[in-house]
């Protein structure tokens, strides 16, 4: 049994303050000494940024969907492994789930993936946060108890938040409590700290490095002095103790690679988006990771024998990663050796002929790329159209896309995926894999271990 003090942070819907309450708490308990382990509901890669900037550890995600309901213990206790308290953001409303992100037929119904299933999951207290902007405290004590009452989540206390003034607060506090439920903080609209947002959300942490440490350090100070601290960290120290096994990288993937192939992983501003685990995948398959950032960086670090591009901006970056061409001709030169090549999403834009009409790495001859119209955003289960450095023709995986650019061709002579209503998509050609899928590795460990395997086959 591990006993881990834990909180789930909820919300009746997107926009009530999530990000707000979860990132100040983590960085609040971290300014008092705390070991935090920093966690988020869902796919997104953007929170768990700042997340990390909270706690100086990895912010890292919980999906039943990419990963399965049985590991999401598993690798809960992976992360948190040694920490004092863990905080886990929550997606959307507290009971939206996969069927929110296009899968109206996910197993377990329409709150599976949700918040309240993570939370049912790793029997955590909820903490609700209530953006009482636009209400009076009777109203807010009613929207309260119906998501207390409406599933079996076990609501531990209230968060209100964008109060407008003492009297304000004070209704509501008092009608809260008389629902039996504390009031764990509340937080004025004065005392609003805010992050610029675009395309796709927030800017992530890494794009503006001085001003989201700085913005994560006075969302600490505006949640230590708007929260009861030591009732939440009561609250999360009154969890369960739990009966699994924490999830382990060594044991997950399948076999090893001989040899210790350095495996070049793409960061930096452009390059965001990423699960920790991943990269502790392809470690515990054998390989050397190392970091490279196509912004700054003019050549591959010596001795790469495989690449790995994920997600993040690179249409925010255009203009300066067209301008290192010398990293381009070498990712060009790459690809023509037909050496293992991994993009997802910003890493398919990276490797096209040109994007938003800036030259690009080429590696996919004649692919363009340019911003859409609209926003593309699903869950999707997917399958290898082709044989690949990553898959085997059939084989079935979990990811998600989420991206607001196309290309044109939507797909090579050879695709990479496949899945219900679309027609093939990505990319096939040689030892290089790119699409749009975003894929958590400890769902399919296989994959680091092809890849792996492929980059320890690669001559100098």
């Amino acid at each position: 049994m591990h006993t881990v003090p834990r909180l789930v942070v909820a919300a009746p819907s997107t926009g009530s303050g999530k990000t707000t309450v979860a990132t100040g708490l983590m960085a609040a308990f971290a300014g008092r000494g705390l070991r935090v382990s920093p966690h988020k509901v869902g796919p997104d890669y953007i929170d768990p940024g700042y997340h990390a900037l909270a706690t100086g550890r990895p912010g890292r995600n919980l999906d039943p969907w990419l990963t399965s309901e049985e590991m999401v213990v598993p690798l809960f206790l992976h992360g948190a492994s040694g920490t004092d308290i863990a905080v886990v953001e929550g997606v959307m409303g507290l009971y939206d789930g996969a069927a929110g992100l296009g899968l109206s037929d996910a197993a377990g119904g329409g709150d599976y993936a949700s918040t309240a299933h993570v939370a049912t999951l790793l029997d955590a207290p909820v903490v609700l946060v209530v953006d009482a902007s636009a209400a009076a405290g009777r109203s807010v004590a009613a929207l309260v108890h119906g998501f207390r009452s409406f599933g079996t989540v076990r609501v531990g206390g209230v968060i209100l938040n964008r109060l407008g003034s003492d009297g304000h607060e004070r209704m509501c506090r008092e009608a809260v409590e008389e629902l039996g439920l504390p009031v764990l903080g509340a937080l004025h609209e004065t005392g609003g700290v805010t992050a610029p947002s675009r395309h796709l959300g927030l800017v992530p942490a890494a794009e503006r490095r001085a001003e989201a440490v700085e913005a994560v350090r006075r969302l600490g100070d505006l949640v230590a002095a708007s929260c009861d601290l030591d009732a939440v960290l009561a609250l999360a120290r009154a969890a369960s103790p739990l009966g699994a096994e924490p999830w382990n990288p060594s044991e997950a993937v399948p076999e090893k690679t001989g040899g210790r192939p350095r495996v070049a992983v793409a960061g930096g501003p452009a390059f965001t988006f990423g699960y920790a685990e991943n990269e502790e995948l392809l470690t515990a398959a054998g390989a050397e990771v190392v970091r490279f950032d196509p912004l700054r960086d003019e050549r591959l670090p010596e001795g790469t024998k495989g690449v790995v591009i994920g997600g993040g901006f690179p249409e925010m970056h255009a203009a300066e990663l067209s301008a290192n061409e010398s990293l381009r001709e070498q990712m060009a030169a790459f690809g023509r050796a037909s050496r293992p090549i991994y993009a997802e999403c910003a890493g398919l834009l990276y490797l096209a002929q040109e994007l938003d009409g800036a030259p690009m790495c080429g590696v996919l001859d004649g692919v363009r790329a340019a911003m859409a119209s609209r926003l593309t955003l699903g869950y999707r289960a997917a399958v290898a159209v082709a044989d690949s450095v990553v898959a085997r023709t059939g084989e079935r995986v979990r990811g998600h896309e989420f991206h607001g650019t196309v290309t044109e061709p939507v797909c090579g002579d050879t695709a990479a995926w496949q899945w219900a209503g679309s027609g093939p998509a990505g990319f096939v050609q040689g030892d290089c894999v790119a699409s749009y899928l975003h894929l958590h590795w400890a769902g399919s460990p296989w994959v680091a271990s092809r890849f792996a395997d492929a980059c320890g086959r690669e001559r100098a």
